[in-house]
Formats: C-alpha cells, structure tokens, sequence
C-alpha cells in the first residue's frame, strides 16, 4: 500500500510538471509567433483610442 501511494504520487507530481511545463511552453509560443503581433499590437492600443 505505502509504496503505491509513492508511486503514485511520483507519477502525478512528474505528469502534472510536464503538463504545466508544456502549457507553459505553448502559451510563450503563441504570444511571440510572429504572425500574431500585429493582433496583440491592436489590443495594446485598444484602451487608448477614443470612442
């Protein structure tokens, strides 16, 4: 029993590193691909145009 829960607790901790690290990742590629600048450059100026 005891050493089950260990594994088991290796296993979420390194599965849940690597899902974090790979979201991580994916969320910094998409924010710097170079085909979406123009899109964030427009919501950067959005608060600072007038209506």
């Amino acid at each position: 029993m005891d050493s089950t829960y260990h594994w088991l607790a290796g296993f979420a901790q390194s599965a849940g590193l690597l899902y974090f690290v790979g979201t991580f990742l994916a969320v910094c590629l998409y924010a710097l691909w170079p085909s979406n600048r123009a899109r964030f450059d427009e919501a950067a100026h959005t608060p600072l145009r007038e209506d």
